[in-house]
């Protein structure tokens, strides 16, 4: 009853929420208006364009992509037994960055979301940039056959530096100053450029990479207990583990690409379904990525009107919001599992 009591909640903020982007904004647009806009019952009009065409793809690009670091993030937590670990703070986000901006330096002067290269090319290489980039910071923190939670933080903070300034040095070698604009506010995240075309591919992952992960749910629990005894009730933590990477690693990658890199969802939206449902990830997994969902549409919200016109990149707003409350995790004592809580 508690736990669907808690999905209906979610459902009942996240349709609100979705309701007032579609309305505010520096334009506003009446409740009327947008409901009707969104059932075809008005003509031609302004507000029917501004709705369908520009605002809506832009919360559910924001809705899915919430969504599935939300789900990353739950995810890292339990493979490496750490609760600070987020797509962000491990690097996976700059790795995909410095993939994607590979690939556009590359690509021969094809605008960041525009043609070929969003469809295919720059979620390949974000992708790559991605798994490097979370092998590298894993390999790093683990010494000696053991992880520590400052460990894991300290190498993921270090690479996402070195990947940042990688990115940087690549633009500025090709000599492609028509990039770094897009490239700015890509690292800094973004929903502005969402699309109808640009929606597709980081829809059919969140759907496929959560349909997947829910189905590892067991395993992921086991490893809540330990990874001795994982191994002991016949659990490969190894290959496990190392399935789970290339999987977490794609899921973020698409969401990058389509997004730039946000940072923090995947590290509070965890934690908040933790407080509400417990950790058994059938049910945590599910309510995360309803929290990641309603915490990126309402920051999108917010950075569209806090300052409207201007348009304030929704990663600064979520950094904002999850800096203080990593600092906050932080000074909290380890829980049993040795990681920190």
């Amino acid at each position: 009853m508690r736990y669907a009591v808690v999905v209906a909640g979610l459902l009942l903020a996240l349709a609100a929420a979705a309701t007032a982007s579609l309305a505010l904004g520096s334009v506003r647009i009446p409740p009327g208006q947008v409901l009707d806009a969104l059932t075809g019952r008005s003509g031609p009009s302004p507000f029917r364009t501004i709705v369908l065409d520009v605002r809506l793809p832009r919360v559910l690009l924001g809705a899915v992509v919430g969504a599935g670091l939300a789900v990353v993030g739950a995810v890292l937590q339990a493979v490496v037994r750490n609760r600070l670990a987020d797509p962000f703070l491990l690097g996976i986000s700059s790795g995909a960055s410095a993939g994607a901006v590979l690939v556009l330096v590359l690509g021969g002067g094809v605008g960041l979301f525009g043609g070929v290269t969003t469809t295919l090319a720059l979620p390949a290489g974000a992708f790559v940039g991605a798994l490097l980039s979370l092998v590298l910071v894993y390999g790093l923190a683990r010494t000696g056959g053991t992880l520590t939670s400052t460990r894991l933080v300290l190498a993921g903070v270090a690479v996402s530096y070195i990947l940042s300034a990688l990115a940087t040095l690549l633009l500025v070698v090709a000599g492609r100053p028509e990039h770094f604009q897009e490239a700015m506010h890509w690292s800094l995240g973004g929903l502005g450029s969402a699309r109808w075309d640009t929606l597709a591919l980081p829809a059919v992952v969140l759907a496929v990479g959560v349909g997947a992960l829910l189905t590892l749910a067991r395993p992921l629990d086991l490893l809540l207990v330990g990874e001795e005894e994982a191994t002991v009730l016949g659990l490969d933590t190894a290959r496990f583990r190392a399935a789970v990477f290339v999987l977490a690693s794609l899921v973020t990658a698409v969401m990058v690409s389509a997004s730039g890199a946000v940072g923090f969802v995947g590290l509070m939206a965890p934690h908040a379904a933790r407080l509400a449902v417990g950790a058994p990830h059938r049910r945590l997994l599910p309510v995360a990525a309803l929290g990641g969902a309603l915490a990126l549409v309402l920051a999108d919200l917010a950075a569209r009107t806090v300052a409207a016109p201007q348009d304030i990149p929704v990663g600064v707003l979520t950094a904002l919001t999850g800096g203080p409350f990593f600092l906050w995790l932080m000074r909290r004592r380890p829980g049993p599992e040795g990681a920190a809580l």
